[in-house]
C-alpha cells in the first residue's frame, strides 16, 4: 500500500469541526506532523477537495490527546489550526470549540474511564499550559450526545458540556494586559491588548470603518477593513511580545460595538483573516474579561458588572454566547479569576484517514540519520 491509515474521529466541538486523534498515532517531529496535517486537511485548496477540511478556518482544525502528562489533569490536547490554503500549521493557539470534542473524544478513546451519569475530565492545554475542567454526559457509562441544549451557530440540540476555565491569564505572554497598559494607539488607533486564554487586540468597530453589526460575508468582501486589521495587528503583536506575527493566527482580533438587544456588548471576531462565522470560546473568555478590566475600550462600550461571579451576554453574528465570570475588582487592581461556559459536541464520524506513506518514512529517515 501507497497509503498508511491514522485512527480518528470526526467530531464536532461548539461551532467548529475537525479529526481528533491519539497523538501516539501521528509523527512526534512538527515538521513531519505538519506536512501529514496538511494532507489531513487537504490544505492547499480553498475547498480542501483532497482532506477532510472544510474549506474554512472553523473546519480546518485538529484535535490531538493523550495520558495527561500532569497530576492534575486527566488527557493532554495539542491543537493545530492548518491554514485552508496556505499549507500552514499553527501550533501556537489553542482552541475553545474543538475543546469541547475534548472529553467526550477522549472517553471514546478508552483514555478516560466514564461513570454512571456525569463524567468529570480534565484537560491539560498542551498549547497554552492551561486547564480546564469538562463535564461530559455519561449515563451507563457511555457518552451521550442527545439533549436540549441549543448554541448559536449550530442547527441542532445536543447534550451539555459545562467547561470551567481556569488559570487562563497570560495564556501566551504570561501577562493580563501584555502591551502594558489598558489602551495602546497603534497606527493613530485606539486599541486594547489582552491575554486571557487567548491574546487578543480589541478596537472600536466604528474606529475601523464599520458599524460592528455587519454579517461575515460583508465583512470578508471589505478588503481596506481587514488591511487596517492587519496593519495594527502586526504592531500590537510585537508591543504584546510576541515577535513577527506575520503568519501566525496569534494574536486574534475583536472589533466591539454597543448590544443591540440583550447582551452586554456585540462584536465581530476575526481569526485573523476572515471573520468568525459566530465566536470562539477562547475569544469570548477574552472578551469578557476586557470588558470588565477598568480603562480598557470594551469596559467603554459594555453594559456594567457589578457583582461576581456574573454572566456576560456577548452578541455574535449568530446570535448570544454566555459566559460567567469569575472575578475580583479592589484598590490595587482587577484579578480574572475563571470562566465557564457550556456548548455541545457530537461524534460525526469514526474510522482511519490515509495518508501519502512516504510523509512518514521521511520521519523515519531523519531519526536514522
Amino acid at each position: 500500500m501507497t497509503q498508511t491509515a491514522i485512527p480518528f474521529l470526526f467530531m464536532r466541538g461548539g461551532t467548529s469541526r475537525g479529526p481528533y486523534f491519539q497523538r501516539k498515532d501521528l509523527p512526534q517531529d512538527l515538521d513531519v506532523l505538519s506536512n501529514v496535517l496538511v494532507q489531513v486537511v487537504g490544505s492547499g485548496n480553498a475547498t480542501n477537495i483532497d482532506g477532510l477540511g472544510g474549506g474554512t478556518a472553523v473546519t480546518t482544525k485538529v484535535a490531538m490527546l493523550s495520558p495527561s502528562t500532569r497530576d492534575d489533569a486527566d488527557v493532554d490536547y495539542f491543537f493545530a489550526q492548518v491554514s485552508v490554503e496556505d499549507r500552514l500549521v499553527d501550533y501556537g493557539p489553542t482552541c475553545g470549540n474543538i475543546l469541547v470534542g475534548v472529553g467526550p473524544a477522549a472517553i471514546e478513546m478508552g483514555l478516560v474511564k466514564a461513570v454512571d451519569g456525569v463524567t468529570t475530565v480534565r484537560i491539560h492545554s498542551v498549547n497554552t499550559s492551561s486547564l480546564v475542567e469538562a463535564q461530559i454526559q455519561t449515563p451507563g457509562g457511555f457518552v451521550s450526545y442527545e439533549g436540549d441544549v441549543e448554541i448559536a451557530g449550530v442547527p441542532n440540540a445536543s447534550a451539555p458540556v459545562a467547561l470551567n476555565f481556569l488559570d487562563v491569564v497570560g495564556s501566551r505572554t504570561k501577562k493580563l494586559l501584555p502591551a502594558g497598559a489598558p489602551t495602546i494607539t497603534v497606527d493613530g488607533t485606539e486599541v486594547s491588548c489582552v491575554d486571557v486564554a487567548m491574546p487578543m487586540v480589541i478596537g472600536r468597530a466604528r474606529d475601523f470603518g464599520i458599524t460592528g453589526y455587519e454579517t461575515p460575508a460583508e465583512l470578508d468582501a471589505n478588503k481596506a477593513l481587514y488591511e487596517k486589521i492587519e496593519k495594527v495587528r502586526l504592531e500590537a503583536g510585537k508591543l504584546m511580545g510576541l515577535g513577527d506575527v506575520t503568519k501566525s493566527v496569534v494574536p486574534k482580533f475583536g472589533l466591539m460595538s454597543e448590544a443591540q438587544n440583550d447582551g452586554n456588548f456585540s462584536v465581530r471576531y476575526f481569526m485573523p483573516w476572515n471573520c468568525h462565522p459566530s465566536l470562539a470560546v477562547t475569544g469570548s473568555q477574552c472578551l469578557a474579561a476586557c470588558s470588565l478590566i477598568p480603562g480598557t475600550i470594551a469596559e467603554r462600550i459594555a453594559k456594567p458588572v457589578d457583582t461576581s461571579p456574573s454572566r456576560i451576554r456577548i452578541e455574535h453574528p449568530a446570535g448570544i454566547m454566555d459566559v460567567t465570570v469569575d472575578f475580583e475588582r479592589a484598590d490595587d487592581g482587577f484579578k480574572f479569576n475563571s470562566a465557564g461556559l457550556v456548548r455541545t459536541a457530537r461524534m460525526i464520524a469514526r474510522g482511519d484517514v490515509m495518508v501519502s506513506k512516504s510523509i512518514f518514512s521521511n520521519e523515519e529517515a531523519e531519526a536514522s540519520s
